[in-house]
């Protein structure tokens, strides 16, 4: 396995859509027939800089069919409004949901694009009352908005973030009913999910175990794989970057985690007879 440079072609994602979908997917387009699994989830889940992402490696576990809708930077927004979507996970025999960060939907206090929804549009009247101070034209991405917000004032802070929470929750609620069928949530992170204030600086960003606590009982099953920076370490040799990548890639759980994580869902996903 050697690196890309950045005058060589990088990895192949296959860019592909799906019935009406103006998203791109990690391809080869798969066909909706027969069986399938369907994973939805962010960066992770599309196998950013990973030949072998963890539903291609579940598949070769289980046999089942394996519809990658992964989409980087990806939030709930990006899938809960995409009635296209929404109805291909409704034929699936399970819906697999990474747990996605509550910072890229849009709520209360901002609206993010409906399909890149790391990007921020907007603040809304009640956050410039909240945060007079603050020039929101000077911000594009939900992460850097929310860490200069949580250091201008902590305590403005905590209704944003609990406003973010509470939307997560609710949002989930609303994206489950809209499947249908068994819906099972992967916990993916370098970390476990923590009984406290979901943190800035951690991703999934403000989720907490209250919150899984809260949609579990509309959920088939939870996974959670927590990795060790061994793990993280382990794999960067094995990913396929250009060099001007490389920051970006070593802060992906990587080709080991990934295998972990297929284990870990075969365990639960249904086989193919």
């Amino acid at each position: 396995m050697t690196y890309a440079t950045v005058s060589q072609t990088a990895l192949d994602y296959f860019p592909c859509r799906y019935g009406t979908s103006k998203l791109l997917f990690r391809g080869p387009r798969r066909r909706l027939q027969d069986d399938y699994v369907v994973f939805l989830g962010g960066t992770e889940t599309f196998g950013k800089f990973i030949e072998m992402p963890f539903s291609t490696l579940t598949e070769h576990e289980t046999g089942m069919k394996s519809v990658n809708l992964g989409c980087v930077n990806a939030g709930i927004d990006a899938y809960i409004t995409d009635k296209s979507l929404m109805g291909i996970c409704a034929k699936a025999k399970v819906t697999v949901i990474q747990v996605m960060g509550a910072q890229n939907m849009s709520n209360r206090f901002y609206a993010v694009h409906s399909r890149r929804n790391d990007r921020f549009l907007r603040a809304s009247t009640l956050l410039n009352t909240i945060y007079q101070e603050v020039d929101f034209t000077e911000f594009n991405f939900t992460g850097h908005l929310l860490t200069t917000l949580e250091a201008k004032s902590p305590e403005k802070f905590r209704m944003v973030r609990q406003e973010l929470q509470d939307a997560w929750v609710a949002r989930m609620q609303m994206m489950i009913a809209q499947i249908e069928g068994p819906v099972i949530l992967l916990w993916l992170a370098d970390h476990e999910v923590e009984a406290g204030l979901g943190q800035t600086h951690a991703e999934p960003m403000f989720i907490e175990q209250g919150m899984i606590d809260a949609i579990r009982p509309k959920l088939a099953d939870v996974v959670s794989v927590s990795a060790t920076r061994d793990e993280v370490t382990a794999g960067i040799d094995e990913m396929i970057f250009a060099e001007m990548e490389r920051p970006a890639a070593t802060e992906m759980l990587g080709p080991v985690v990934h295998r972990r994580i297929a284990a870990e869902l075969a365990k639960v996903l249904p086989r193919r007879r």
